[in-house]
């Protein structure tokens, strides 16, 4: 794939497998989103569906503001599940970081939004500093292609991925 390969704009009710073909024609990371956009109101994902919710919470937050951003967003309700959405998709580095994260908050609970983000706007400039380094190490990351590697969890795991639901509001925009 080229260095000029174009953005998927916007996600037009494809099927799992069409977003897949456009392997292609369209830049991986957008089309990962697309999947994000197509699952983000889903009731109750698949584990699958979960782990590309999880992650994409995860880079979406971490590249805009941080570690502590995505605690202090909505985007933390995936917080249960990013450790292992990163093993699943094969990004055991990622994985230990977001864990660190986790750790540095002390939230016995993680699966209490509102503890997180108690913890997290807290924070005092000792524990932004560590979020920063941790920041500094996820941003170094490139030894793990999350987009890449979560586009081939996506491929294996296309089965357990359903987009049906997705399209009651029409095309959806994806920047």
């Amino acid at each position: 794939m080229s260095a000029d390969t174009p953005f998927l704009e916007s996600y037009d009710g494809q099927s799992t497998d069409e977003l897949i073909a456009l392997e292609e024609e369209f830049r991986i990371d957008s089309i990962v989103l697309a999947f994000e956009i197509a699952l983000e109101d889903k009731d109750e994902p698949s584990t699958a569906e979960r782990a590309i919710l999880a992650v994409e919470a995860v880079e979406r937050e971490v590249n805009n503001g941080g570690f502590n951003q995505f605690f202090v967003n909505s985007s933390c309700e995936y917080a249960p599940y990013i450790v292992e959405s990163f093993k699943l998709i094969g990004c055991p580095q990622t994985a230990k970081l977001c864990q660190q994260a986790i750790d540095l908050l002390g939230v016995e609970d993680i699966s209490d939004a509102d503890a997180l983000e108690e913890a997290a706007c807290e924070a005092d400039d000792d524990l932004m500093e560590q979020f920063n380094a941790l920041d500094d190490t996820y941003y170094a990351g490139a030894e793990e292609p999350i987009a890449v590697k979560l586009f081939e969890y996506i491929k294996r795991h296309r089965n357990e991925i359903s987009l049906d639901h997705a399209m009651a509001g029409g095309q959806r925009r994806l920047i």
